[in-house]
């Protein structure tokens, strides 16, 4: 029963790392339906130093996304409604030939917003380059943050 519920937690991990490029897989709740299979079924129950950060840098992926999103799109020249059409863009985009659609929706929303607004194409792809930055920095930091959340389960599973 061990092995089950191990690739249980082990299917979990993989479907969190998924969940970067395929956004409607909740990412960080598969690391937390894993985290508590192991908790109540496998093993002792985990340390609440481990829960602790696990809670923080849980807290810190969730703001990331939307942080990386309205910075980059502001830094790049993109207004308020490009900020919102890049959110709705990755939203959409989950649907629209994923994972691609997860970058390239965006990118085409935000580049119509602005160029809407402010018709200038140069001042409109500008802003769309910096909401496809801002995905791939938010996934980048995603993968960080999911790969410490497994090295202190690890750690808190096999140390402690």
């Amino acid at each position: 029963m061990d092995i089950i519920l191990w690739l249980i937690v082990f299917v979990t991990f993989i479907l969190g790392f998924a969940g970067i490029i395929y956004p409607v897989v909740p990412s960080v709740l598969m690391f937390w339906v894993g985290f508590l299979v192991y908790n109540f079924f496998i093993g002792d129950e985990l340390s609440w130093m481990f829960w602790v950060i696990a809670a923080a840098l849980t807290i810190v992926a969730l703001i990331s996304d939307v942080a990386a999103n309205s910075y980059f799109v502001k830094k790049f020249g993109g207004s308020k409604r490009g900020e919102w059409a890049a959110i709705i863009g990755a939203i959409i985009g989950m649907f629209v030939y994923p994972p691609f659609g997860v970058l390239f929706v965006p990118f085409i929303f935000v580049f119509a917003v602005e160029f809407i607004q402010i018709k200038d194409m140069n001042k409109a792809l500008k802003a769309s380059v910096g909401s496809f930055l801002a995905f791939i920095s938010s996934a980048i930091f995603d993968v960080i943050i999911y790969i410490f959340l497994i090295i202190f389960f690890l750690l808190d599973v096999f140390l402690y």
